[in-house]
C-alpha cells in the first residue's frame, strides 16, 4: 500500500534522520524525498510503501513526535506578492491592513507594466503563523495574493505557511473539499520536485498552477463566453462547433434526427456547456446521442456521463477503463506528465466513465508502425469519414477523422490551428507545457509529418506545386491524412503533385487528393 506523507519537519540538525528512522522500525520503505527549504522551511514530503498496519502505526509514530502537525514558531520572513491596479493609491488598502495586524516590514518592491496591474511585493516579519493566515483571508478579498521566492540572494523562509496559503488559494478559486486541497498538496509538490530536475525554479511551477486555476475560475458561469459557429454540409447536415476559453471544442453534427459530438471539453463546464447546447438544440435530451472522442485526455472528456454511447479506439477505451479502475493512464505512466494530469484532473471535476458506454468500432493494430494509420471508416448521417489512428506522438489512442467529400476533417491534438486562438485559449495553452515540459507523450514523432510544411508556411512560401515524400521503407511513402489536409490549405489540388519515393530510389506520381492509404 502507497501513501504519501505531508509532515512538518523541526527545522534542528537530524530532523530528517529522526523521521527516517521511524518509518525503518516499521519496516516501512521510503520511495520518495521532496524537501526545499527555499520553497517552505518545514514541510517535507514523503512518499512509503507498506502494510496497512505498518502505516496506522506510522501515523501514530509521527504525530507522537510532532511531524504531523505544524511546530514551527520561531520568527522568520515572508515575501508576499500582491497584483495590485496600476493607478494612484492602489497600495493603501493593503498597507493599512499589514498596519492593522502590527507586522513588521522588512522589504518593499513595486514596479509598473504593460499589463493593468502592478506587483507590489512586501517582506514582513513573522512570528505567529495564525496570524498570518488570517491576514492572508483578509488580504485576498482585497486582491490576489501569493508567497514567493524573491531570488537566490533574497529567499523567502515561509514555515509550512506557503503550502497552505497556495492551496487554500487555489481551493477558493474552484471550491475544492478538504480531501481535494489534500490531493492538491500532494501533487503539486510532486511537479516542483520533477520540474526542478529539469532545472524550472519552484516559484514557477506554483505561479502556473495558481494562474491555470485562476483562469479556469474566470470562465465559469457568466465568465463562460466560447466561440459559436454554426455550419450547413449538406441539405440534412449541419455541425454546431463550441469553443470554449480552456480545454477542447466540442463539435455538435446534428443529422436525421441524430447528434454525434466530437469531443467535450472540461468537466468543470459540463454545466455550461449544457445549457449552451440546450439553447441551441432544444431537443437534445430527447434525441439519440452519442459521444465520439479523439482521445482520452480530460479537456475532452467532460460529457462523458450525458450521452448513450461513447465511441473511440481500443487504446483510448482501454485507457479510460484504466481510470475508471483506479489505475493509472497513458499520461500518467509518464513521470513529466502524472503530476500535472493529476492537478488537472482536480482542478477541472474529471468524472471516470461508465465502462459499459464504450464502444471500439475499428480494427485493432497492436504496434503502429507509421505516424498515422488507416483504421477504419465512420458514417454519421450524410458524412463519410476515413479514421486514422496515431502512433502516439500527442497521446497513444489518439484518432483522426476525414471527410473528403466535404472537406472536414477533426484532427484532435494532432493538428491545431494555433493562429486562430482566442486571447483566452492562447492563455490557457501557456500552462501545459510548463508543467509537463510538452504536451506530446512524443513531441517528435508528433511534429515530423508536419515539419516541412510548415517550415515552408513559416518562411513565407504558402503555395506550392509539388512535394517529395521519401523513406526508409520498403513500399512507397504516403502522406498520412493529416498531412494531406494541411497540404490542402497550401495548394490547388487539381495541380499539385505528391511524389512518393521507397528506398529503391522507384518513383510513383499521386494526384491530390490521395483517396487510398492502405495499399
Amino acid at each position: 500500500m502507497k501513501k504519501t506523507y505531508a509532515t512538518s519537519l523541526p527545522d534542528h540538525i537530524g530532523a530528517f534522520l529522526k523521521a527516517s528512522r521511524c518509518f525503518a522500525a516499521l519496516g516501512i520503505n521510503i520511495t520518495r524525498v521532496s524537501y526545499d527549504k527555499a520553497v517552505d522551511a518545514h514541510m517535507l514530503f514523503l512518499d512509503v510503501e507498506g502494510t496497512p498496519d505498518q502505516l496506522r502505526l506510522a501515523d501514530a509514530a509521527l504525530e507522537r513526535i510532532g511531524y504531523l502537525q505544524n511546530t514551527g514558531e520561531e520568527s522568520s520572513i515572508v515575501l508576499l506578492q500582491f497584483d495590485l491596479q496600476d493607478r494612484p493609491g492602489a497600495a493603501n488598502e493593503v498597507l493599512k491592513l499589514i498596519h492593522e495586524f502590527h507586522f513588521n516590514i522588512s522589504y518593499i518592491n513595486a514596479q509598473s507594466s504593460d499589463s493593468p496591474l502592478r506587483q507590489f511585493r512586501v517582506g514582513i516579519y513573522v512570528e505567529d503563523q495564525g496570524q498570518v493566515t488570517e491576514f492572508l483571508e483578509q488580504a485576498q478579498e482585497l486582491c490576489q495574493v501569493q508567497i514567493i521566492e524573491y531570488n537566490p540572494s533574497a529567499r523567502a523562509y515561509d514555515n509550512s505557511i506557503f503550502y497552505s496559503t497556495f492551496v487554500r488559494g487555489v481551493a477558493r478559486l474552484l471550491d475544492l473539499n478538504a480531501q481535494q486541497r489534500q490531493q492538491l498538496l500532494v501533487y503539486s509538490n510532486l511537479a516542483m520536485q520533477t520540474l526542478d530536475q529539469q532545472g524550472l525554479l519552484p516559484y514557477r511551477t506554483f505561479d502556473s498552477i495558481s494562474r491555470f486555476a485562476e483562469l479556469l475560475s474566470r470562465h465559469r458561469g457568466e465568465g463562460f463566453e466560447p466561440r459559436i459557429t454554426t455550419h450547413k454540409i449538406t441539405e440534412n447536415t449541419d455541425i454546431l462547433l463550441i469553443e470554449p476559453p480552456c480545454g477542447s471544442n466540442t463539435a455538435l453534427i446534428r443529422s436525421g434526427g441524430e447528434i454525434l459530438c466530437i469531443d467535450s471539453g472540461y468537466a468543470r463546464y459540463r454545466q455550461e456547456t449544457l445549457a449552451l447546447i440546450r439553447s441551441l438544440i432544444p431537443d437534445f435530451d430527447n434525441v439519440p446521442k452519442r459521444l465520439l472522442l479523439t482521445h482520452a485526455d480530460p479537456d475532452h472528456t467532460g460529457l462523458m456521463e450525458d450521452f448513450d454511447e461513447i465511441i473511440t479506439s481500443l487504446r483510448s477505451a482501454e485507457d479510460l477503463i484504466a481510470q475508471a479502475q483506479g489505475e493509472n493512464c497513458l499520461r500518467e505512466k509518464n513521470p513529466l506528465h502524472r503530476p500535472y494530469l493529476h492537478i488537472c484532473k482536480l482542478l477541472t471535476g474529471y468524472r471516470c466513465v461508465e465502462p459499459d458506454k464504450l464502444r471500439s468500432p475499428w480494427r485493432h493494430i497492436p504496434e503502429l508502425r507509421e505516424p498515422l494509420t488507416q483504421v477504419g471508416f465512420f458514417d454519421f448521417g450524410d458524412l463519410h469519414f476515413e479514421v486514422y489512428e496515431g502512433k502516439g506522438g500527442h497521446l497513444p489512442g489518439e484518432i483522426v477523422l476525414i471527410d473528403y467529400n466535404n472537406n472536414i476533417a477533426f484532427t484532435g491534438d494532432v493538428y491545431i490551428n494555433i493562429h486562430g486562438l482566442t486571447a483566452a485559449q492562447a492563455e490557457y495553452n501557456q500552462y501545459a507545457p510548463i508543467l509537463m515540459t510538452s504536451v506530446d507523450s512524443d513531441a517528435q514523432l508528433c511534429a515530423r509529418e508536419r515539419n516541412a510544411i510548415f517550415h515552408a508556411v513559416a518562411e513565407g512560401r504558402t503555395r506550392f506545386r509539388r512535394i517529395v515524400i521519401a523513406g526508409r521503407s520498403a513500399d512507397f511513402c504516403v502522406p498520412c491524412g493529416v498531412c494531406r489536409q494541411v497540404l490542402r490549405e497550401f495548394c490547388n489540388p487539381d495541380i499539385f503533385t505528391v511524389i512518393i519515393l521507397r528506398y529503391t530510389r522507384a518513383t510513383r506520381k499521386w494526384p491530390m487528393p490521395i483517396r487510398n492509404t492502405t495499399k
